[in-house]
Parts: C-alpha cells; sequence; structure tokens
C-alpha cells in the first residue's frame, strides 16, 4: 500500500460522505476509478460487506487493512464523525509518506555509490589477477610478496560483506525495525510517526491507554514497543500525569517527553506539536547526511581502489629498483 494513494483515497472518501453519499456506495464509486492492487480488492471486499449489511467494524475486521485505519473507522463510526476521522487519517498518511520519501532518497547515493565501487572493485581484482599477475610472476622471476594476491583481494570481499550486510539489512523486517530506531534521521522520523500516530487517535476520541495500546501493537518487536508498554503500566498504576508515566528511555528521549508534558491537559496538542518538531529534525539530519554521505562515499571508493591496486605498483617499483642496483 502506498502512503500517498491511501491518503487521496481517504480525502476522496470523507468528501462524498459530507455529500450524503452512503458509505458503500462512495466505495464502490472509488474502487471504480483505482487501478488493479490489493489495496483495491480489499476495499471492494468491504464494499461488498457494508452492502450485504454487516456492521462496518465487523466488516473491517475482516479485511487486511492497517490495524490503526480498522481502529479509526471504528472510532468515527462509533462518534458519528467518520468524515472528520477520515480527514484526519488523510493528513497523517500524506505526511508519513512525505518524510519517508524523502528518507529513501537519502539512501541512493550511498548504495549507488556502494554497489559501483563492489562492482569496479571486482573487475579490477579481474584484471589484476588474469593480465598483470601471470606477467609480474614472470618478470620477478617468481619473487612475488605472499601478502601481495590477499591486497588484491582484500576490497572485493571487504565491499562483498558490506553489501551483503546492508541488503540483508534492508529485507529483514527485524533488522530494518531495529536500525530504524538507530540510524540518524530515521529515528527522528520514527519518533515524528509515533506522535503523529497518538495524537490523531487523541484527536479522534480515543482514550489514552487505548491509543498507547495501539500504538505499542503497532511498534512491537522494537524498543518503542518496550516503553509504550511501560507507559500502559505506569498510566494503570494511577500515574495520571504524563510526565509521570511516561519517563524517557533509549527510544523517546527526554525532549520528547518534556514536549508534550508542557501541554499540560491537551495532549493530542502537545503530541501533535512533538510531530511537527521531529519531522523538521529528520528533515535537517537528512540534509545534513546527504551533503556529508556522497563526498564521504566518493573518498571511500578512492581509498578503495588506492588500496587494492597500490601493492602491485609498489611491487614493480621495488623490482625496477632492483634491475637498476643490479645493472649499477
Amino acid at each position: 500500500m502506498k502512503s500517498d494513494e491511501f491518503a487521496f483515497f481517504n480525502q476522496q472518501l470523507a468528501a462524498m460522505l459530507r455529500d450524503g453519499i452512503p458509505l458503500e456506495g462512495a466505495l464502490q464509486r472509488l474502487c471504480a476509478e483505482m487501478q488493479a492492487s490489493e489495496l483495491k480488492q480489499e476495499l471492494q471486499f468491504l464494499q461488498e460487506s457494508l452492502s450485504r449489511g454487516t456492521p462496518l467494524a465487523e466488516a473491517v475486521r475482516a479485511r487486511r487493512l492497517p490495524e490503526l485505519y480498522q481502529y479509526l473507522l471504528e472510532v468515527g463510526a462509533a462518534i458519528g464523525n467518520l468524515p472528520g476521522v477520515l480527514t484526519l487519517v488523510a493528513d497523517y498518511y500524506q505526511r508519513k509518506h512525505n518524510l519517508w520519501t524523502r528518507l529513501k532518497g537519502l539512501m541512493v547515493y550511498p548504495a549507488m555509490v556502494l554497489c559501483a565501487s563492489f562492482i569496479l572493485s571486482c573487475f579490477l581484482s579481474y584484471v589484476l589477477n588474469t593480465l598483470l599477475w601471470p606477467n609480474l610472476a614472470s618478470i620477478t622471476m617468481g619473487e612475488v610478496p605472499p601478502g601481495l594476491k590477499v591486497m588484491m583481494w582484500l576490497s572485493p570481499v571487504v565491499l562483498g560483506v558490506v553489501t551483503a550486510a546492508v541488503l540483508v539489512s534492508l529485507a529483514t523486517p527485524v533488522l530494518r525495525r531495529a536500525l530504524r530506531w538507530r540510524m540518524p534521521a530515521f529515528r527522528e522520523s520514527s519518533l515524528s510517526e509515533v506522535a503523529s500516530a497518538l495524537a490523531l487517535l487523541l484527536r479522534a476520541g480515543v482514550p489514552l491507554d487505548h491509543s498507547l495500546a495501539l500504538v505499542e501493537r503497532l511498534e512491537e518487536k522494537s524498543r518503542a514497543g518496550d516503553e509504550l508498554a511501560e507507559w500502559r503500566r505506569q498510566l494503570a498504576a494511577g500515574r495520571g500525569k504524563f510526565a509521570d508515566f511516561a519517563q524517557p528511555g533509549r527510544a523517546f528521549p527526554p525532549l520528547f517527553v518534556w514536549i508534550i508534558a508542557q501541554s499540560g491537559d491537551d495532549l493530542a496538542a502537545g503530541f501533535q506539536k512533538t510531530a511537527e518538531i521531529y519531522q523538521s529534525r529528520a528533515g535537517y539530519r537528512r540534509e545534513l547526511l546527504l551533503y556529508s554521505a556522497l563526498p564521504c562515499s566518493v573518498l571511500a571508493l578512492g581509498f578503495m581502489i588506492i588500496v587494492q591496486v597500490q601493492p602491485v605498483f609498489a611491487t614493480l617499483v621495488q623490482f625496477m629498483n632492483m634491475i637498476g642496483d643490479t645493472g649499477g
């Protein structure tokens, strides 16, 4: 599911509901204009269930839609303000799309340089091993340093290991989730996303305990999920003020807690302000990394090439000096 398409869909759905179009009719009209996708299929099944008279809460739970979205649809229907809740949902997914699109763009340059470095290093190793190495061995009459060949293959091996590690990290959900809460810019964006989700739930009328529980499920198997669970336990123990039950930790820094605590009883506004602040911080970190990662990547590529080629030329120079000394 693409967040921008989902945001646009909910904007259109909210507008149709405000115009008095029934939910099942609005879903049918919007699905007719969508391209074939898994999201369209799930929404069509939802529309068919509603047309058969299935209650919205039951119909939504049977579909493979985001858990946050399912819960908010139920809340919107329960409080009689489904268009308003859908508008909040659309804003949330649009901000999420904008933020993560910029962060994904941050990874393009380092990934391109890493792949180019690995390919170039393998090519140089092939050229040195197949063309230069036999001639070097014959010129030096077999007196080639034993560690020379190791140095020739050191760069492609190291780059191959790094490339494989990056690909495994991106392909494994557990590692990807862990890195999301540790890497600069990505951590700030994750904090912004959590704060935005909690602000969305509270503005929709969801109690604080239920809001924390839902976001905890969304962040399960991460350090943020563990800390949110502790917040809920402290809240259930009778600590009603945010500053009392929300203690800073490895996921949520003191600034995050302090900004929300300053909002007093209006926690929805506090979470929203925190989301905006950390979104700005993520943008700043992203720009900083973008303008520093590319030059550093190019320098690293040049260093790898020098490390790979230098021993061969050093051996040639040493042998030529030996010939010159012998001839003199």
